[in-house]
């Protein structure tokens, strides 16, 4: 049976561990992804033992109450703190999810974080998203016309017609789904993944774009698009509720229709 195990340099070590707890009626042990690209050293988990009256409610307070009064070496990505601009991915207790939004209470045991699985790591809990975003550019996410503008307003939807972007629009590009997708972890250098197609959907499905057949000839592809079997982890994961293997399987469809 063959054996696979991480290179040596990649094998994560036992990190410190930091009590600053003592006397806390309610206390949590967070275990933290660590790795500093500059030290040479091997990644580690460091734990931080913390009062939970002296943070807020979601797993990112504590990493912030961590990195302002305990560590501030601790390096990770946010800004909106409220679900919108998808910064905060990370894998919390084995899911991935957005920091701000997953509440401490609802994990039991130790809290274990991590950065997004399968992507080059910049630093500690920070993903190198540079490929995700060039994929995301590749599929031309704005809207593209053939006739002109009206001269006297914008171009109109009819309610149905906008009712069929939900589902889509909400899309944060957090990359939760693409990150929990054993099809991109394998094929990530051309499978665009769950989160990119959900966009790509998202155009298609727009009315007002005039450019389906281009989009869909530039998704027609065993990598591109047929890398996805339908496993289910995309939706499963997804911090907003969308469900991408949906979008995925609109967009054979439509693929399959016009080729029939």
């Amino acid at each position: 049976m063959a054996e696979f195990t991480l290179p040596k340099n990649s094998q994560i070590q036992p990190g410190k561990t930091v009590d600053v707890a003592d006397g806390a009626k309610r206390s949590r042990v967070f275990r933290i992804y660590r790795w500093e690209p500059d030290s040479g050293e091997n990644p580690r988990v460091d734990s931080y033992k913390i009062d939970l009256d002296k943070c807020g409610p979601m797993v990112l307070d504590a990493i912030l109450y961590i990195k302002n009064e305990v560590d501030s070496t601790v390096t990770f990505r946010r800004s909106c703190r409220e679900g919108i601009c998808g910064s905060c991915a990370m894998n919390i207790d084995g899911t991935n999810t957005l920091a701000c939004t997953k509440a401490i209470e609802e994990i039991k045991g130790d809290v274990k974080i991590y950065p997004l699985p399968h992507m080059p790591v910049v630093k500690d809990l920070v993903p190198d998203l540079t490929h995700f975003y060039a994929q995301y550019a590749s599929i031309k996410p704005w809207m593209q016309t053939q006739t002109p503008p009206p001269p006297d307003r914008e171009r109109l939807q009819s309610k149905e017609e906008r009712e069929e972007l939900d589902g889509l629009y909400e899309c944060i590009l957090c990359a939760s789904c693409s990150t929990s997708c054993p099809s991109y972890w394998w094929n990530s250098d051309r499978y665009l993944g769950p989160a990119i197609l959900l966009q790509a959907y998202r155009w298609i499905a727009d009315s007002r774009d005039e450019n389906t057949g281009e989009r869909l000839d530039d998704l027609e592809d065993p990598f591109r698009l047929y890398r996805c079997h339908t496993i289910m982890n995309c939706t499963n994961t997804c911090p907003k509720g969308l469900n991408p293997a949906k979008a995925i399987s609109e967009i054979k469809k439509l693929i399959l229709s016009r080729n029939v």
